[in-house]
C-alpha cells in the first residue's frame, strides 16, 4: 500500500487543499484519486491563484460578462463550475465510502463572516445551484458563523466549518452540529447522509506563538517553540471523542447520524527549521481528515511515517499549554487574533480576485 492507503488504514483520510480547472481537466485529479486521495478543499486564496493565472477561465468570464453578470456573480459561477466537475470526479469515492469521503468544499464569501442570515442564504443558494450530494459548504467558525452552521445542518446541507483554532471554538462547533441534527430530527427530517467536518487550523498557531516566544527570549520560552499547535490539536481530538459519545450522540447515531470528523487544516510547515511533515506524522488517528497542499502531498508519498500518533503524549500536551501560559502567552488572545486574521486574509484574496476578474473583463 502507498502512504495514502496506509493512512486510510489508520482511519485518516487525506484531502487536497487545491483546485484549478486545468488540474481537473487534464486528468491529474483522477490520478490522485486512483492513488487514494479522498476529498478536496478550496478557499478564496486558492481560487484567486487559479483564476488569475493563465487563460483557463477567460472564455467563461467573457460569456458571463457579456450576459451582464457582476464581478461577484462571475466569481461564484467560476467557483461552482470547478466544484461541480471536481464533485463528479470524486463521486465514486463518495459512493464507495457510503458518504463518508469524496467531498469537495466551496466557501461562502468571507465578506459574510459576521452575517448569520447572509451566510445561510448564500449556503442554501450554492447548495441548490451546485446540486451535488458530495458538496460541502465552508462556513467560518465566527460567532456569527456558528449559528449558521446549526441552521444549515438542520436544512440538510453538508458543512465544513473552517478557521477553527481554539478548543472553545471546537466545542461550540460540535454543539452546533449535534443541535442541528436534533433540530432536523425533531422536525421529522432524515439525518442519515448529512456530513460535516470541523476544520482545525494547525501551523498558524505555531507561527504566531513561536514569534511571541522568540520575543520573550528566555530558554524556557524558546524550548516551547514548535509545540503549541500539536498540543492544541491533540487536546481538541480528546474533546471530539467526548462530544461524540454518550446517550445524546447514540440517539442520533441510531438514526444514521455521521460523526463530524475533525479535519486538520493548514498542515504545511511554515518554519523551514521544522520537519516538513511535522503536522502530518504527529496527527494520525481514527476518524480524522488531513487536508494538505500539493507540496505536502508529495512529501507524504515520499516519506510519511504512518503510525498512530494523535493520542500519543496527551499529558505532555496538557503540560505544554500550561507552560505556554506560564511563559506569558495569552492563548485565548492568540486564538482570537488568528480567527480575525484568517477572515481578513480570505477577504483580501476575494478583493484581489475581483480586481483580476475586472481586468480580464476589460
Amino acid at each position: 500500500m502507498n502512504p495514502l492507503q496506509q493512512l486510510l488504514e489508520q482511519g485518516q483520510s487525506i484531502w487536497y487543499d487545491f483546485i484549478s480547472r486545468q488540474f481537473i481537466a487534464n486528468g491529474t485529479m483522477q490520478q490522485l484519486v486512483d492513488q487514494g486521495l479522498r476529498g478536496m478543499t478550496s478557499n478564496p486564496t486558492i481560487f484567486e491563484k487559479a483564476i488569475a493565472s493563465g487563460s483557463d477561465y477567460d472564455d467563461q468570464i467573457s460569456q458571463l460578462s457579456n450576459a451582464g453578470q457582476t464581478t461577484s456573480q462571475i466569481a461564484l459561477q467560476l467557483f461552482m463550475a470547478d466544484v461541480r466537475n471536481a464533485c463528479d470526479v470524486m463521486r465514486p469515492v463518495y459512493d464507495s465510502s457510503n458518504g463518508t469521503d469524496g467531498f469537495i468544499s466551496l466557501e461562502v464569501s468571507p465578506k459574510l463572516a459576521t452575517d448569520t442570515e447572509g451566510t445561510i442564504a448564500e449556503a442554501e443558494r450554492i447548495w441548490q445551484e451546485v446540486s451535488r450530494p458530495n458538496l460541502m459548504i465552508k462556513i467560518p467558525a465566527t460567532p456569527e458563523g456558528i449559528p449558521a452552521v446549526r441552521r444549515c445542518i438542520a436544512a440538510g446541507i453538508n458543512i465544513n466549518i473552517t478557521l477553527m483554532f481554539s478548543m472553545e471554538q471546537y466545542q461550540a462547533v460540535a454543539e452546533a452540529y449535534i443541535s442541528g441534527l436534533e433540530d432536523r430530527l425533531a422536525a421529522g427530517g432524515a439525518i442519515a447522509g448529512i456530513a460535516s467536518v470541523a476544520s482545525v487550523f494547525v501551523s498558524r498557531i505555531d507561527s504566531l506563538i513561536d514569534a511571541q516566544l522568540n520575543n520573550i527570549g528566555t530558554p524556557e520560552a524558546l524550548a516551547l517553540q514548535g509545540k503549541a499547535a500539536i498540543a492544541n490539536t491533540k487536546l481538541t481530538y480528546q474533546l471530539f471523542k467526548t462530544a461524540f459519545s454518550g446517550q445524546r450522540w447514540e440517539r442520533l447515531a441510531e438514526h444514521g447520524a455521521q460523526l463530524q470528523r475533525p479535519l486538520w487544516a493548514s498542515t504545511s510547515v511554515k518554519n523551514p527549521a521544522f520537519p516538513d511533515l511535522l503536522y502530518v506524522d504527529n496527527l494520525i488517528g481514527p476518524h480524522t481528515v488531513n487536508t494538505v497542499p500539493p507540496e505536502t502531498l508529495v512529501a507524504i508519498m515520499d516519506h510519511a511515517v504512518v503510525k498512530p500518533a494523535i493520542e500519543v503524549g496527551i499529558q505532555e500536551s496538557e503540560a505544554t499549554l500550561r507552560q505556554l501560559t506560564e511563559a506569558g502567552i495569552n492563548i485565548p488572545a492568540v486564538m482570537d487574533q488568528l480567527l480575525d486574521e484568517g477572515v481578513e486574509k480570505f477577504v483580501a484574496s476575494f478583493d484581489t480576485l475581483f480586481a483580476k476578474i475586472e481586468a480580464k473583463k476589460k
